[in-house]
This record gives C-alpha cells, sequence and structure tokens, in this order.
C-alpha cells in the first residue's frame, strides 16, 4: 500500500491579525513548499484562517460522483436499516464509482445520521453496509413528508473538530450526540437565536438549516469561496480558527476536492461561527504551521482496515495531530483523501 509522502515541516512565524480582516485585505505570506505540496496563505475573514494546498493530480483519469451528487442524480439509495449505527448504501448507476466522505450528513430516515468514515460505492453495488452515527437523538419515526426508509439528501457535513474526533476517532454515539449539543448551544449564543427545530430539536441537520445559522456564515462563503477559482492545482486545503491549526483535507486530484469545496467550506464557517470570540484579537496561523501539522501526523503510529475488499483505511495517530487515510485498491498509486485532525 502506498503510503503519503511524509511533509517537511516549514520555519515558524506568526502574523497578527485583528477578527474582521477580510481575505481579499489581507495579503497572504509567499507559498510554501513543503514535501509534494505548496502552501498559500493564509487567507483571512474574521476568525478563520485559511490555506490552499497546491499538488500533483495522482488521480489522473479516476473520477468519483459526490454522495450529494450521486443522490441528486437518483442513482445511489442509502437506505434506513433500523440500526442505529448502521444505514446500507447502494448504486444502482451502471458506470459510476460514488466517494462517501465520513461526516457527511444523510437526512431523513429515522433519524439523520453522519457517515463514519470514507467509502466508495461501485457501480451495481446492491446493499452495503456502512458505519454511520445519529446526529439527531429521540426521533424514530417519519418526519413530516420525508421517507422513513430513505434518505434523500446530504448536503452538509459535521462541523467541529470535537464533533469529528467523536464519531471518527472515538467511535461513540454518546459523545456524538454531547457534542452535537454543544455546537447547537455555541450557534444559538453567536447568533441570538436558537438554532434547534421546533420539528426535531436534536437534529444536527435541521440546524445548519437555520436561516439565521445560513445568514452568519454567509460573509465566511462569499469571501473564501472564490479563492480556489481558476486555480487547478489546488488538491486540499487547511484552516485554523482564533489562530488555531484545527483541520485539513487533501484529496488525490483537483476535480474531487472541487466537487466537496462548498460542503468542506461551509462546515469549516459554521465551526468558526460556533467559536467566534468577538471582539477579540488573535495571532493567525502560518502556512508553516500547517506543513508541521501534517508532517506530524504522517509520522504517527499507523493501523490499518479494509472497509471494504477495495477501500482501505490507514489512520496515523501521535499525542498532537490524527489523520485519516483512505485508499481504493482500483487507484492503488494514490491516496484517494486524507483528512488531518489537530487533536
Amino acid at each position: 500500500m502506498t503510503t503519503r509522502r511524509t511533509l517537511l515541516a516549514g520555519i515558524g512565524g506568526l502574523l497578527v491579525l485583528a477578527l474582521g480582516t477580510s481575505a481579499s485585505a489581507a495579503a497572504p505570506e509567499p507559498p510554501l513548499q513543503a514535501g509534494p505540496y505548496t502552501i498559500a496563505g493564509p487567507y483571512v475573514h474574521e476568525n478563520l484562517s485559511l490555506f490552499l494546498i497546491h499538488g500533483p493530480d495522482t488521480l489522473k483519469g479516476k473520477s468519483y460522483l459526490t454522495l450529494q451528487d450521486a443522490l441528486v442524480k437518483k442513482i445511489v439509495l442509502v437506505h434506513e436499516t433500523g440500526d442505529v449505527n448502521e444505514l446500507a448504501i447502494e448504486n444502482i448507476s451502471i458506470d459510476q464509482d460514488v466517494y462517501v466522505q465520513s461526516g457527511d450528513i444523510v437526512k431523513g430516515g429515522r433519524q439523520d445520521r453522519t457517515i463514519a468514515m470514507d467509502f466508495i460505492c461501485p457501480p451495481k453495488s446492491g446493499r452495503m453496509p456502512v458505519a454511520a452515527f445519529c446526529v439527531e437523538q429521540g426521533r424514530w419515526n417519519q418526519r413530516g413528508s420525508e421517507s422513513d426508509s430513505l434518505f434523500a439528501s446530504s448536503e452538509n457535513a459535521i462541523a467541529g473538530k470535537d464533533l469529528k474526533l467523536a464519531a471518527r476517532k472515538d467511535a461513540r454515539q454518546g459523545r456524538v450526540w454531547r457534542e452535537v449539543a454543544a455546537n447547537q448551544q455555541k450557534l444559538s449564543q453567536n447568533t441570538g437565536v436558537a438554532v434547534a427545530s421546533k420539528e426535531s430539536q436534536t437534529s444536527l441537520e435541521l440546524s445548519l438549516e437555520n436561516k439565521s445559522v445560513q445568514q452568519a456564515i454567509d460573509g465566511y462563503v462569499k469571501e473564501l469561496q472564490p479563492l480556489i477559482d481558476g486555480k487547478e492545482d489546488v488538491i486540499g486545503y487547511a484552516f485554523a480558527i482564533n489562530g488555531k491549526m484545527n483541520s485539513a483535507d487533501v484529496y488525490g486530484s483537483h476535480a474531487l476536492f472541487n466537487k466537496l469545496w462548498p460542503k468542506l467550506l461551509n462546515s469549516a464557517a459554521v465551526e468558526a461561527l460556533a467559536e467566534l470570540e468577538k471582539g477579540k484579537t488573535f495571532e493567525a496561523a502560518t502556512a508553516p504551521q500547517v506543513a508541521a501539522m501534517l508532517a506530524d501526523a504522517d509520522k504517527g503510529q499507523a493501523s490499518e482496515k479494509d472497509v471494504t475488499p477495495r477501500v482501505h483505511l490507514v489512520t496515523k495517530e501521535t499525542k498532537r495531530n490524527v489523520a485519516f487515510e483512505c485508499h481504493d485498491r482500483n487507484a492503488p498509486q494514490a491516496t484517494v483523501h486524507t483528512n488531518y485532525i489537530a487533536k
């Protein structure tokens, strides 16, 4: 199994910025070369510092649909199984691979769920089990006009590194529910309204759809989403909140990253909103800090797991960081996706 090459940690340095600085107003530092990548940034809006990761396309000739695209095209069915921590995914297409990312939220069924790990659903797959966690508590029946046997959409992903770690690393349903509740409380505090929906007060998905939340993150999205326009070698990004390194996602191709970029940025913006400390200043993270986080995680103790005969997961962990690598045996020279999280 080909593993991701170890990144070179850069030299340090801090850039002091005030909350409220926009990406367009703040000139980023010169790009940093780190192993096979070039790290550009920071691009700053409010308390969110974002970095673009440029690198080679190692998935040439390999194409994946995202889960949301596949649901819209109605070539994937996500089935309720009646098991809180397991769903079934079925790809009914003839020739389309579907990439399902850890953290994707599927809406509907008996409770909204988040997918626990990266997963590739091949054409004509039949029903394939996939680990999941509830991001809604208490409901176990049909909600409104939604189906209680199928999940119709996946427009959002979970936000918050503690919630991501609860699902990906700890794999504990109780902690997932606690982190969902904590996120809802923070979002309510920073928007000034109760973001819990009357339809289901514990549903993270419905809270993410709340109009006040969407209005509050609109500035982040409008400012930062265009950053990748015209940059065909961007294969990932990293971000810091309140000056502290948070997470990074690196993909085997620009095409896959580009498809996922709106959902990734939306999730980062929601977390930034939840963690916003109004009126405070911070020392923005730097490209060398990004490189150091990735390099540290890549050196971690590795454990391996076959998710399916085709999909192989490698987890690397140190005291400070953890990385989750998704490998597709149909593309053995590449890593489809690596998710880095600062613990």
